[in-house]
């Protein structure tokens, strides 16, 4: 399989998460990010965005429910992130979620490209 536009789109929203979090690291102001609660919403919001593009139109299969599952583990780990953006371990948080947030993209990615290779039949409900 080849990458498609939306495969780029999503890559385009994560590093808009990226580039941020990397400029927050340096100290430098970035827009709407002041914390890491701000960041973590700037990862929450973008990283939904870039989940919901990469999915659009899958299949769901074995590697589908994996990629979900991560996605919903990330999406878990911004939530609390946010929750504890005062806390003291905050930062550290906030380092695996947007960890969390390349994981999914690199899976979507991998999955996308034929990279993964699911000899399963998919899985149906009823």
């Amino acid at each position: 399989m080849r990458l498609t536009l939306r495969d780029y789109v999503a890559t385009v929203l994560v590093a808009a998460i990226g580039i941020p979090y990397v400029a927050f690291l340096m100290n430098n102001d970035v827009l709407f990010v002041k914390d890491e609660r701000g960041m973590s919403a700037v990862g929450l919001i973008l990283g939904a965005a870039a989940f919901l593009v990469l999915r659009s139109g899958n299949a769901h299969d074995r590697m589908g429910t994996v990629e979900t599952g991560a996605s919903i583990v990330s999406l878990a780990l911004g939530i609390v992130a946010l929750v504890f953006a005062e806390a003291g371990s905050a930062a550290v948080l906030l380092a695996v979620f947007m960890g969390s947030i390349a994981v999914v993209w690199l899976l979507e990615l991998a999955d996308h490209a034929g990279l993964v290779h699911v000899h399963a039949a998919p899985i149906t409900h009823g």
